[in-house]
This record gives structure tokens, C-alpha cells and sequence, in this order.
């Protein structure tokens, strides 16, 4: 035994794995906020994926566009099919839209749940062994971003922001298993909306689970899913999705609905973060209190 203590070397190496060890652990642990070294960490990798990926991106791009060309004659040509049906729309939308401003302006109502703000991001890197769960991004608070803002592609939702450092993010995909990932959601049906939460992610099926639906509410394949705006991060009207199937939940109290996902999860080169325009509770609690 007095050897063992007078081995100095020994000792310093147990110490060594035993830090190395708990500062592991620490590190895995369940935080929503960084410490100061882990954002300089991030940000450093983040800078330098961020500067290997723009060439790649670039010359992946250029043989993708090449490879587009060869319809591109096709799709113009259904493009100039559905010029007709555009321009009306348009029509309709334009005057739906100075009504609206109309009413809002009739009522002094200056905000709304479909105000936002977009910032463009660069996915900078995906871990093989979280493939669906995470994906980092090279904007952090630097440029305005903040934990839960939705991330979205041209197609629709895909995540929230996790954690954010200086920098760099971490979004959560839709796909991640953890049962903290959920967003309060609505089906877009004909006459009403239906209101619910995406909760969890079939494998099999590849769709979201629209779960706690009324069990009178009537919801019909196809149609459209998108955000509710009701959870006080989220601005309304982000799509989903459309709907798959509907089943009752085990205990027959709600239904369940399978959702056919807007935006691929896998290809994933550019996100949008999405800023809610809307004031959130907590902004408008603490200007409460700020004005007592």
C-alpha cells in the first residue's frame, strides 16, 4: 500500500481519468445553456466547418444545377400552365389581404401570430450517431438567435433551436425522440381548426404524431397541418404537414394522427430561423413590470 501512494505518476493518471470522466458526464448532462469554454469550443469547430462547407455546398450546388437543367424545360412549361390560376389568386389575395389590414386597423390591432422574421443559416455539421435528432448551424446570439425559435426550410418545420452560443446553434429536429420536443399545432380544416401537439416520430411510417385531438373533431386525410402560434414561441401558420391517418388513442379519450411531414429531414443544407413577431408572455410580463 505505501508503494502505491508513492507512485506519484499512478496517482496523477487516476486523478486525470477521474476528471476526464466527470467532465464527460457533465458535458452529456441535460442543458439547455452552455458554459463559456463549451461555446468557444463550439464556436471555434463551427468556424471551421463553416469555412470547409461553403466550397463543398458550392460545388455540390454546381453539379446539382447541373442536373436540374435537364427538366427545367418541362417545368416551365407547366409553370406557364398555371399562370392563369396564379394571377386570380393573386387577385383574391390582395384584396383578402387590404381587408384584413382594414379590420386590424378598425380595431387598433397592431400585431399578429403570423408576424415573423426569417435569418438564414448554413447547417454546418450533423453527428452520424444523432442523425435525427440534432444539427448545428452557424448562427448564434450574435445575430439575434435564442432557444426555441423555429427552424424551417422553403418546405416547412423541421426543428427549434436547442442551445445557442456566441456563434453557432444546436437545432432540434421534429425527428428527436425526447419527450420535451413538442409543438402545440393545428389541422387546417374546412369549417374549423382542429387543435393539437407534435409529439414523437414514427420510424416506420416516417410521419409526426399529432397527438390530444378532440375525440369529436373531425379531421379528414389530406388535409393541412401547420403551427397554432398558441404555444407563445412559434409564430402561426409554419407548415407541417398533411395529414396520414387518424386512430383513437389507447384509452379512447383523444385521437392520434399520423402526419405526413412538408420538409425532408435528411437533406439538410440551409435552414431559416424563425423570429415571432408576436410579443411572447414572458416579453410582456416583464414590460409589465418594467412600467410598475
Amino acid at each position: 500500500m505505501p508503494q502505491f501512494f508513492s507512485n506519484k505518476r499512478l496517482i496523477v493518471l487516476l486523478v486525470s481519468i477521474i476528471l476526464l470522466v466527470a467532465l464527460i458526464g457533465y458535458s452529456m448532462s441535460d442543458r439547455r445553456s452552455l458554459t463559456w469554454p463549451e461555446q468557444f469550443m463550439k464556436d471555434s469547430v463551427g468556424w471551421v466547418q463553416s469555412t470547409f462547407n461553403k466550397p463543398a455546398h458550392y460545388v455540390a450546388g454546381l453539379f446539382e444545377n447541373l442536373d436540374e437543367m435537364r427538366n427545367l424545360y418541362e417545368e416551365n412549361r407547366i409553370l406557364k400552365a398555371h399562370l392563369d390560376d396564379y394571377a386570380q389568386i393573386a387577385v383574391e389575395v390582395n384584396v383578402l389581404r387590404r381587408q384584413n389590414d382594414q379590420l386590424k386597423e378598425a380595431l387598433d390591432i397592431e400585431e399578429s401570430l403570423f408576424d415573423h422574421e426569417l435569418k438564414p443559416a448554413l447547417v454546418i455539421h450533423r453527428s452520424p450517431d444523432r442523425w435525427n435528432e440534432f444539427i448545428g448551424v452557424n448562427k448564434g446570439e450574435q445575430h439575434g438567435v435564442e432557444v426555441d425559435m423555429a427552424v424551417i426550410t422553403s418546405k416547412g418545420l423541421v426543428g427549434k433551436v436547442n442551445n445557442v452560443s456566441q456563434f453557432t446553434s444546436t437545432v432540434q429536429l421534429l425527428t428527436d425522440h425526447d419527450r420535451t420536443n413538442r409543438i402545440s399545432a393545428m389541422v387546417d380544416a374546412e369549417d374549423t381548426e382542429v387543435y393539437g401537439f407534435i409529439e414523437g416520430y414514427d420510424e416506420q411510417t416516417g410521419a409526426l404524431m399529432l397527438r390530444k385531438i378532440e375525440a369529436d373533431a373531425k379531421i379528414e386525410v389530406g388535409q393541412t397541418v401547420i403551427t397554432s402560434g398558441l404555444g407563445g414561441i412559434f409564430p402561426k401558420g409554419l407548415l407541417i404537414g398533411e395529414v396520414m391517418s387518424v386512430e383513437a388513442d389507447e384509452y379512447g379519450l383523444t385521437k392520434n394522427a399520423y402526419i405526413e411531414p412538408s420538409a425532408s429531414f435528411h437533406n439538410l443544407d440551409y435552414v431559416l430561423i424563425v423570429k415571432r413577431g408576436a410579443p411572447t408572455i414572458e416579453a410582456i410580463m416583464l414590460n409589465d413590470g418594467e412600467g410598475d
